[in-house]
């Protein structure tokens, strides 16, 4: 539950706009079966580090340390597609050393400041829809590929109609 003093935050790779539009074609060629809620176009990304509640005086703490992060442009290539455990659709992100790497810099950087991390391990995924259990993929989509410039750090907005907000690039702590 957020307060207007606290914020629910992610970092995630953020896909430009042709990115996007092939994410949102893929996304499409599915079958969804009845009840499945497809991820909005403006919402497809790559969760690198869920954050949850954080208090919104430290935001700018906690840019500052992710502004010591080191960042290179990455490729990143899909995967499969796959559906998880509770009927989540996904289309996974080939493993990438680089990827690996951004995402464990990212995390001593949260961990500095106090921020738990997640114990699962790293599954680096597009989500493309919720409620899919019984869906079907047109296949692989190895022809999206991107490259990531930054992470940014999200706040997701709860409050209908639900909503993500970049609040700033990793490198940068001017607001978007």
């Amino acid at each position: 539950m957020t307060t207007p003093d606290v914020a629910r935050l992610f970092l995630a790779l953020w896909p430009d706009d042709a990115v996007r539009a092939r994410l949102a074609a893929y996304r499409d060629a599915w079958r969804w079966p009845a009840g499945a809620k497809p991820v909005a176009d403006e919402k497809l990304h790559l969760t690198l580090h869920f954050i949850g509640a954080f208090a919104r005086d430290r935001i700018a703490a906690l840019g500052e340390a992710l502004a010591e992060v080191e960042i290179e442009p990455l490729r990143l290539c899909a995967g499969s597609a796959e559906i998880w455990r509770g009927g989540i659709a996904v289309l996974s992100v080939a493993p990438a050393p680089a990827l690996s790497a951004l995402h464990a810099r990212l995390g001593a950087a949260l961990a500095g400041v106090g921020i738990a991390l997640e114990v699962r391990p790293f599954a680096p995924h597009v989500t493309l829809a919720r409620k899919a259990r019984g869906a079907e993929s047109p296949g692989d989509a190895a022809e999206i590929e991107w490259t990531a410039r930054a992470p940014v750090l999200v706040e997701s907005m709860r409050v209908p109609p639900s909503t993500y907000r970049v609040l700033f690039e990793v490198g940068s702590i001017e607001p978007t």
